[in-house]
């Protein structure tokens, strides 16, 4: 928002930025929106890989904030499927035609499914046991690494 007076805010953008989730800062976020100020995510991952192990992510804050306004908030992100429906002209494919690849089940694999795409499960980053059961229908593979996504899709469907 660098160049943006924000002394008088007209919207809620919640973004991932850790040092900002503090009692005060929610506090004005949520008395915006009780004034009419839209609640808007760039996405609600529950949680995200940081050198020091998992982390919350955006989207506890984003419910909390929703639950306490009753409000539903804009999401301009993953996991919604015009976020990956919007990447696909500058690629030339269309949705059948593309495959994400990603370690978060529900905001990755889920989303990508939803808008069309093949999603394939890596078991790096943030992926925790099981989170292939998650989502419904379920990953069209599971891989240990990327290279091991790599290499399906080049040996299976290229």
């Amino acid at each position: 928002f660098s160049g943006l007076d924000t002394k008088e805010p007209n919207a809620v953008v919640v973004g991932l930025s850790p040092p900002h989730f503090d009692y005060n800062t929610m506090n004005k976020a949520f008395r915006l929106i009780l004034d009419g100020a839209p609640l808007i995510a760039i996405h609600k991952a529950r949680y995200y890989q940081t050198s020091g192990g998992l982390s919350l992510g955006p989207g506890p804050f984003v419910t909390g904030l929703e639950y306490a306004a009753d409000v539903q908030a804009t999401v301009v992100g993953k996991p919604q499927a015009s976020f990956f429906q919007k990447a696909l002209p500058s690629t030339g494919c269309q949705p059948h035609q593309a495959i994400m690849i990603g370690d978060d089940a529900r905001d990755d694999v889920g989303g990508a499914q939803n808008a069309g795409m093949l999603g394939i499960l890596v078991k790096t980053g943030k992926y925790r046991a099981g989170d292939e059961e998650k989502i419904s229908p379920g990953p069209y593979l599971t891989c240990d690494s990327f290279p091991q996504a790599v290499d399906h899709i080049l040996q299976h469907l290229v």
